[in-house]
């Protein structure tokens, strides 16, 4: 039967891009970097020595990698799969700029981002927060990382109740408040709230940060993050599926990103351990037709943003260790591809994401290597193995 997963490990990329300079990335290179410093000892907290990727690599990610950055230390099967390498257009180094266009729709508008000053935010912006939520005003205002501004604010939220208002490089304006004190319905109505307005002026996402615990104890952000993305702006190959009369399940944030566009079924929770017993349940249950389509947040959340070598050396030989068992659910006619949407270099200056090509390794379709290709070529490839429609500009690698 022909199915097809599109599995996206969030922000594992494999060589700066051809216009990487233009972002200040010229020489990031997340995965080539991480096997780097693990093989000369500086990743050894939590594991140790050069990074172990082993069924991955087997398929061709080692391969993928040695097309744009060098081939890595630590990987040397001979690759059984298809491997690549896929570059972007798509004037972002984000979420939902990488996943439409490897659903097949690269973003038609440059993003709005907001200024690295304080404040950040123009008065109207800061006025409609204040007037949906009741406050007098809001913390934040700057460009910031989500736990360090947590820690700074977290107490005179508690005490005033008045949202924390963060954004990044990213085309984003992130919404913290705790849990109990703020409300988590309160603070997904709020971001609801906000997101027609700040999607009208081209900011790609509106996120909830909530959080939990206090000054003394510590904070903590919850499970409970969402996105408010704007729509994709065409058919993505979510919605080809679908007319098709397949069903798309989404696996973590991919509701999000899409907004639901396309989408039948939703399965979130349990961070990645969880999102791959997902992965593997629908290994066995999705059918004929099916896309399954999965995000893997950890890498850039936890690690990547962090700048935590260790930490993403550990999630990513993790995440080759359970991919064994998500292959056993799979069978004749089936296609799995591992990629992702742009790179995190937890080698690289700052706290942001960096532009980067990201490796294109495949289950399904032989061994294959197919060199460069472009992001909309993952959506036109999965369109072919599953004998549908789709749209320029991605060409089928198959």
């Amino acid at each position: 039967m022909a199915r097809a997963f599109l599995i996206v490990l969030d922000s594992v990329g494999c060589g700066h891009a051809a216009d990487a300079a233009d972002f200040g990335d010229a020489g990031a290179n997340t995965l080539g970097h991480i096997a780097r410093e693990a093989a000369a000892g500086r990743a050894d907290h939590g594991r140790k020595g050069p990074l172990k990727m082993p069924h991955l690599d087997a398929l061709g990610l080692g391969a993928a990698i040695g097309l744009k950055g060098g081939h890595p230390p630590g990987f040397v099967a001979r690759p059984a799969g298809l491997w690549g390498v896929a570059e972007e257009i798509s004037r972002g180094k984000d979420t939902p700029s990488g996943h439409w266009e490897l659903a097949g729709v690269p973003v038609p508008w440059d993003w709005h981002y907001f200024p690295d000053s304080k404040p950040a935010f123009p008065d109207h912006v800061v006025a409609e927060v204040c007037r949906i939520a009741g406050t007098d005003g809001i913390h934040g205002n700057a460009h910031a990382s989500g736990i360090p501004v947590i820690e700074e604010f977290g107490p005179a939220h508690m005490q005033d109740g008045w949202p924390i208002c963060y954004t990044s490089a990213d085309s984003v304006f992130q919404i913290a408040a705790h849990e109990e004190v703020f409300g988590l319905e309160r603070l997904l109505d709020l971001c609801r709230g906000v997101a027609p307005m700040l999607h009208d002026m081209k900011v790609g996402r509106v996120i909830a940060r909530p959080f939990v615990g206090d000054a003394k104890a510590g904070f903590q952000r919850t499970g409970n993050r969402r996105d408010f993305a704007i729509a994709p702006p065409a058919p993505t190959l979510c919605d080809w599926v679908q007319d098709a009369g397949g069903k798309v399940h989404g696996v973590g944030k991919i509701g999000d990103i899409f907004s639901m566009q396309g989408i039948s079924t939703l399965r979130k929770g349990g961070g990645d351990a969880g999102l791959f017993d997902h992965l593997v349940d629908l290994g066995r249950e999705a059918e004929e037709g099916d896309l399954v389509f999965a995000n893997f947040v950890e890498f850039d959340t936890l690690y990547g943003h962090q700048r935590d070598v260790a930490g993403y050396a550990r999630a990513l030989e993790w995440f080759d260790s359970r991919v064994p068992e998500f292959l056993a659910t799979l069978g004749a006619g089936d296609l799995a591809i591992f990629t992702a949407d742009h790179g995190n270099d937890p080698t690289w200056r700052g706290t942001d994401h960096t532009r980067e090509n990201v490796p294109v390794v495949a289950w399904g379709a032989g061994e294959k290597p197919v060199g460069p290709v472009m992001f909309s070529d993952v959506a036109a490839s999965i369109a072919d193995h599953l004998n549908i429609a789709s749209t320029p500009p991605g060409k089928s690698f198959l």
